[in-house]
């Protein structure tokens, strides 16, 4: 039996983002709600990533988004949790409420239920901010194949990891 915690590929993915990170000098947030807290499980499955990351939010619902990370009332009801906006807003709240260089948010449909015609599970949004480079928060929406719940909180993972590599 393997002591993995993760498939190997999210794995390998965290030791690149905390050994990047680590050389880089920067520090780390992460804003999660469809991933639920993987990908900071990821990062911290891999040992000295305490020099990397410095908090994760889990912000499952819509009150933990606006009391935890600022998220506007109207941003939730103008254009919903899984929207380019919303993960914008958690990322900047993450990033203004930790001590960290650079924040990604993650919010999306997992299924199997939930799905909308205009946003049907597998749809995943994401967001990334870095502090004091004066550039806008970026921002993406990826729709993945609804194979199963796993398989999408899985691609979201390994995208949001992604998105911390500097």
């Amino acid at each position: 039996m393997s002591d993995a915690l993760l498939p190997p590929e999210i794995e390998d993915l965290a030791k690149r983002v905390v050994d990047a990170n680590r050389a880089a000098g920067r520090k780390v947030t992460v804003a999660e709600s469809c991933t639920g807290g993987l990908v900071a499980a990821a990062l911290t499955e891999v040992p000295g990533s305490s020099a990397v990351l410095d908090r994760g939010f889990v912000t499952y619902s819509n009150e933990s988004k606006m009391e935890c990370l600022d998220v506007s009332l109207e941003i939730i009801e103008t254009f919903g949790a899984v929207s380019i906006a919303c993960a914008w807003a958690m990322a900047k709240g993450a990033l203004e409420k930790s001590h960290a260089d650079v924040a990604v948010a993650i919010s999306g449909v997992a299924g199997p239920g939930g799905g909308t015609d205009l946003k049907p599970v597998g749809t995943v949004v994401f967001a990334r901010v870095t502090r004091g480079d004066g550039t806008e928060p970026e921002g993406e929406l990826k729709r993945f194949e609804p194979t199963s719940r796993a398989d999408i909180r899985r691609e979201a993972t390994i995208c949001a990891l992604e998105l911390l590599l500097p």
